[in-house]
């Protein structure tokens, strides 16, 4: 099962260039967490512990505004979420929900700093990926508000579910 989630790893962007013998030693104090259809892994504004990176299952991002949850994004396996929460240590910034039953690898910053005492060289490598992945979505994000405020129609995000 091991070589199984190092491949899933090795697949995303956030540990392109890690060895094999680096994941396996982050993945075996990282425990696997199972949300079930409905339930959230974490909500907007609690305290960010670590990211996940899913095994299974599919999720939707979303962030309130006018007392409803509006969809950011669905994400599904081999994606990752609350990497945000490793480098700048603010509350989340948004919540995620399981849409289907999910099983996610927790990579918490203990997980983390652990590698570094380990190999700093991996943990440094790790850390820029996470802000490059970081970059890429600060881009797409500064590109959809650059072109809302030139006045360009965008699709507007839907409710996910009404808050009471």
């Amino acid at each position: 099962m091991i070589a199984t989630r190092i491949e899933l790893l090795q697949q995303m962007p956030i540990f392109g260039g890690i060895t094999e013998e680096a994941l396996e030693y982050l993945l075996q104090s990282a425990p696997l967490v199972e949300v079930e259809a409905g339930r959230y892994f974490f909500h907007e504004g609690d305290t960010a512990l670590g990211m996940y990176v899913l095994e299974s299952g599919q999720v939707s991002v979303s962030k309130s505004w006018q007392h409803c949850e509006l969809l950011l994004r669905q994400l599904a396996s081999g994606d990752c979420f609350g990497e945000m929460g490793l480098l700048d240590l603010y509350p989340r910034s948004a919540s995620v929900r399981a849409d289907i039953d999910c099983r996610a690898i927790e990579l918490s910053s203990a997980n983390l700093y652990r590698m570094f005492e380990r190999d700093a060289t991996q943990f440094a490598l790790i850390q820029m990926n996470i802000a490059r992945e970081m970059s890429r979505r600060l881009r797409h994000t500064d590109d959809q508000l650059f072109r809302a405020r030139m006045g360009e129609a965008l699709e507007a995000p839907r409710p996910v579910i009404r808050k009471d």
